[in-house]
């Protein structure tokens, strides 16, 4: 079955994203919440370049939920341009 986003025009929705050392997501702030990065399931990490080969743009795929009880695991995906701070929110699933 496949799950269709939840917000499918969220790619204008600015997040915060908090990495471990090591560069993996480990926690997102999104719609008031901090959700809390799976460190159990892996994590996909893309680059996507546009049609003239221009720089990369980066994408993160993780599982992610809140911190509260029965608490659903969702699909999290991230993107940011090259040389941008700000990750944005692709989709949710």
């Amino acid at each position: 079955m496949t799950v269709a986003p939840e917000h499918p025009n969220c790619t204008l929705h600015e997040v915060a994203v908090r990495f471990s050392p090591d560069g993996t997501p480990m926690a997102i702030r999104h719609d008031g919440g901090i959700w809390m990065v799976d460190p159990d399931i892996h994590a996909d990490h893309w680059f996507t370049q546009d049609a003239a080969g221009d720089p990369r743009r980066e994408h993160w795929q993780v599982q992610a939920k809140l911190p509260t009880a029965g608490a659903e695991l969702r699909t999290f995906t991230l993107g940011r341009e090259p040389l941008d701070a700000a990750w944005r929110l692709e989709s949710i699933s």
